[in-house]
């Protein structure tokens, strides 16, 4: 409750400075707290200001949302700075303090009424990552570990300074990821739980070659044992991803001769090139660490090779036989509801059954990463089946 005194007026500035000391502070992540204190002195408190909370209307929200619209922040922009106060709202309401949380359901209602700008993603091609990783061996070779891994595995930069080697499984090629390293501390993954991440061959190789020379340098420096982290520096400490950005980075991509990319391109470049070559979005997401599919829909679907010209080309071919309009089954509308058999009966026609099969599909107990979407969708002669009734 804040300790906040019965003030159903209370201003805005008040409640939410003493929300953001009390409850954010103390459970939400240092990440979480600078960027819902950025949010308040940039754009909340000046719009905002002395306002009661409880006179805080929908229209008040809305009005906030357009005013940071119509100064050109992207949609995406306008709903992180509508995240924190739509969770202050949360806990008021909680607490009695109002009726109701204005926010909810407003970025719904702004899609239709001002539309939405996607945030274009930039990444390498093919060519442009063997050129990338070929100019890193050359002239950075030290560093080529570390950016064969970000454009490899898809890693966080944060993900992949606060890498450990005990979170390497070089029999199973498999790396888990658990810390993320955010304003100088490291914390938990941005989704909140940790996830493993497939090695190609060559960054198995790599990596153990990386492994082998920290070790032959503890022996040379005298250093009790072998540091923890996989990227350091000289003197064994982390990785400074600032002084890497700074020293290496920009210098070999200028050496490589591309337009300016960013160290945060090579995971969209891992995601997008998985996509183009066929891979399953729901793997994509499990390998990026996504909360939920969607996210991953909603950044990399549009890079899905040909889906969309080859759905609306099978309109092209000639329609199945049985599927005149008047046909069994069929109606003006489309095809009737096939008929239900009696459970006994269906039980007993089922050869999977007969087999001791249990389950809805034969596959569900081994399904690999590329079938988790394949199996929830109708098989072209299950459709056939429905079509004709």
């Amino acid at each position: 409750d804040f300790s906040i005194a019965e003030d159903k007026s209370r201003p805005f500035k008040e409640y939410y400075r003493s929300w953001l000391e009390t409850y954010v502070r103390n459970n939400t992540r240092e990440a979480t707290y600078v960027s819902y204190e950025l949010a308040y002195r940039a754009h909340l408190l000046p719009f905002f200001q002395d306002t009661g909370i409880r006179q805080i209307t929908r229209a008040h929200v809305k009005a906030f949302m357009y005013t940071l619209l119509n100064a050109g922040l992207a949609r995406n922009s306008v709903r992180g700075y509508l995240a924190p106060l739509r969770e202050m709202f949360n806990h008021a309401l909680e607490d009695g303090h109002v009726d109701q949380n204005p926010c909810l359901r407003v970025i719904r209602h702004m899609r239709s009424d001002h539309g939405e700008r996607q945030e274009r993603i930039n990444f390498l091609t093919r060519a442009e990552v063997a050129v990338l990783l070929d100019t890193y061996k050359h002239h950075a070779p030290a560093d080529y570990p570390f950016v064969l891994l970000l454009v490899r595995t898809g890693l966080r930069l944060g993900e992949a300074v606060a890498l450990q080697w005990t979170d390497i499984d070089f029999n199973s090629r498999v790396i888990q990821v658990h810390r993320n390293l955010s304003l100088g501390r490291v914390q938990t993954p941005k989704s909140g739980k940790w996830r493993q991440v497939d090695m190609s061959k060559h960054l198995t190789e790599t990596l153990k070659n990386l492994q082998r020379e920290s070790k032959k340098e503890t022996l040379k420096r005298g250093w009790r044992e072998v540091p923890a982290w996989v990227f350091t520096c000289r003197e064994g400490t982390r990785m400074d991803s600032n002084n890497f950005r700074q020293r290496v980075w920009r210098k070999v991509i200028a050496k490589a001769g591309f337009r300016h990319i960013l160290l945060k391109d090579l995971r969209h470049s891992f995601a997008s090139l998985l996509i183009q070559q066929g891979e399953s979005l729901a793997y994509v997401k499990e390998q990026m660490g996504h909360h939920s599919i969607q996210v991953t829909v909603d950044i990399y679907g549009h890079l899905v090779p040909g889906g969309n010209k080859a759905a609306v080309d099978r309109l092209d071919g000639p329609a199945p036989q049985g599927s005149d309009l008047n046909g069994p089954g069929r109606t003006l509308y489309g095809p009737t509801a096939p008929i239900r058999q009696p459970l006994k009966k269906r039980k007993e026609e089922n050869p999977l059954q007969k087999q001791g099969v249990t389950g809805s599909h034969p596959s569900e107990s081994n399904r690999r990463p590329t079938d988790y979407e394949s199996v929830a969708l109708p098989t072209e002669l299950g459709w056939q089946k429905v079509l004709k009734g």
